[in-house]
């Protein structure tokens, strides 16, 4: 998976996956914008990269603000004259509640940045790769968006969402050279599913660790690197008829509809 001289733009590029993605198109030898909404943080992967002899640039941006959005693909254009490489991951998880207790607010909130941010990255990103001929997006799904999980309304509901944007572009643009494609990643080893275990557990999120990675038929967390290699092959010419897919990397958990399969100690 050869990126030399294309350019992969990234949001919520200051860590996590978003990070990994980053870090594996410099690596590849793309030309890396990482785009976050903390700048510190974006400026931090970006100061990887270049630790590392790639090329890359950090922007920060409100991804649920429109005039922000076009602004990060305007100035990545501007630098290096396209985008092959849209990995639209900017997301957030909101509070574990049920459906009747659950906040408007984080609730709005979480579909702001998972819903609508993907559609606004989408809606601005696509028109240059149309302009030039090519491109690929990936969206940041989530097995949340193949299955219910209980006291998790507005994460479901919001990865859901994402795969029927994808699906929708995926048509709209697959006659112009574009291909636009869902990553569905299951519990990864970022901030975000430990913020969950102490949602769940708040007086021992480590038992609550153990407990739910010794219900994944692999025994563990996904990493990081694991998710941002599905995401390089779904840009690359190895994927190069594939659009409108959903593509998951979660250890099984799916495979098995999310059942405690095996209670044994991991190894």
């Amino acid at each position: 998976m050869d990126f030399t001289g294309k350019v992969a733009l990234v949001t919520g590029g200051g860590n996590g996956i978003g990070r990994a993605a980053c870090i594996a198109f410099a690596k590849a030898g793309a030309k890396v914008v990482a785009v976050d909404r903390d700048g510190a943080a974006a400026e931090a992967t970006a100061g990887i990269v270049r630790q590392n002899g790639g090329e890359a640039t950090a922007i920060t941006a409100d991804v649920t603000k429109a005039a922000e959005v076009q602004a990060y693909v305007k100035t990545t254009v501007a630098k290096y004259g396209r985008i092959d490489c849209f990995f639209n991951n900017a997301g957030i998880e909101g509070k574990v509640a049920p459906v009747i207790e659950y906040d408007d607010a984080v609730f709005d909130a979480v579909l702001g940045v998972n819903v609508k941010g993907v559609f606004l990255g989408m809606k601005h990103v696509l028109p240059e790769m149309i302009r030039q001929g090519s491109g690929a997006i990936v969206n940041t799904a989530s097995v949340a968006g193949l299955v219910g999980t209980p006291n998790m309304p507005a994460y479901v509901a919001s990865k859901h969402a994402v795969l029927g944007l994808t699906k929708t572009a995926a048509g709209e643009v697959a006659r112009q050279g574009v291909r636009v494609n869902a990553v569905c990643p299951g519990p990864v080893d970022t901030r975000m599913i430990h913020a969950l275990e102490e949602q769940l557990s708040p007086g021992n999120p480590e038992a609550m660790s153990e407990r739910y990675q010794n219900s994944l038929p692999t025994g563990r967390y996904t990493t990081v690197e694991e998710v941002a290699g599905m995401v390089l092959f779904l840009c690359s010419d190895l994927a190069g008829n594939t659009t409108g897919g959903q593509f998951v990397v979660d250890g099984g958990r799916t495979a098995t509809g999310g059942a405690v399969t095996n209670l044994a100690p991991k190894r």
